[in-house]
């Protein structure tokens, strides 16, 4: 029931190797790309909702759990050191980040950069979702530059010296929480790889990112995305799959016969396989 076919993984997966060091890239990803300072910019921090959903969703997210539940092997004993320990660095660099964000704020129009970062959410969202999607539409990161110059207004740009505690523990918090639910999962994976179907939850998880942008742009309630990654956790449970990953061919996130990804390292929108050897379209 662990086996997985995430497209965000596979894609890592090929260009770093190791599950540790695959959990590692997954969870800084954020940080790396700009997202995590576009959601800092955005506002979406200002509250213990933001938080919690910029923990479980941007840092942590199905492609954390696909890696902890479907990739790393080992005892809980022996894997949730090496997760406390990647998430302390994590909530390092979170907060060290989130420090630069007054001196960024003073070089941009921040509504137009939030429709922006509206954008690379989306972005993140359909690749997830969708392999075929995710080789088709520009990269997260390309959409954060554009943003980023779109939206830039030197004329008001000023040296920030002073640092704003309050931002910086927030977005300490935020990889806080990814860090506490990466560990969570590492402590109960034993249980939660025969019980939990990760595609579904990817799937869920997509679609649970895919409303964060709504909140930012004051569609939908702030904690909208929050109730439905809840949702899509609560339907990713299986409990009738217990021990269906005995039965998972080996390596979990290598991708079906033809499935071999293109020249720029993106997974390939072929038909994947489950587990169980049935068709899986790489939407589903």
């Amino acid at each position: 029931m662990s086996h997985s076919q995430h497209p965000v993984a596979l894609r890592l997966e090929r260009r770093v190797g190791g599950a540790t060091r695959l959990l590692a890239t997954v969870m800084a990803l954020p940080l790396l790309d700009g997202v995590f300072a576009a959601m800092v910019l955005a506002g979406v921090l200002g509250t213990v909702g933001g938080i919690l959903q910029v923990g479980l969703m941007v840092f942590g997210g199905s492609a954390a759990v696909a890696v902890i539940l479907a990739e790393m092997d080992g005892t809980p004993r022996e894997t949730v050191p090496s997760v406390a320990a990647l998430g302390v660095g994590l909530i390092l660099l979170a907060g060290i980040e989130a420090a630069m964000a007054p001196t960024l704020r003073t070089l941009l129009n921040l509504a137009v950069f939030e429709r922006f970062a509206a954008l690379v959410i989306l972005a993140i969202a359909a690749s997830t979702a969708s392999a075929r999607i995710g080789d088709v539409i520009p990269r997260p990161s390309v959409i954060l530059g554009l943003g980023l110059l779109a939206s830039l207004s030197p004329a008001g740009a000023r040296l920030v010296v002073s640092v704003d505690p309050g931002i910086v523990l927030r977005g300490a918090a935020a990889a806080g929480v990814a860090t506490v639910f990466a560990v969570a999962l590492a402590a109960l994976a034993p249980t939660l790889r025969g019980m939990v179907d990760i595609d579904r939850f990817r799937f869920g998880s997509a679609v649970a990112l895919g409303t964060l942008p709504l909140t930012i742009l004051g569609y939908l309630p702030g904690n909208a995305p929050l109730a439905v990654f809840v949702v899509a956790g609560v339907l990713a449970f299986d409990p009738d799959g217990l021990g269906a990953s005995d039965d998972a061919a080996s390596g979990p996130l290598a991708a079906a016969d033809g499935g071999e990804s293109a020249d720029d390292g993106s997974s390939s929108a072929v038909t994947l396989v489950d587990s169980g050897g049935d068709e899986r379209a790489p939407w589903l």
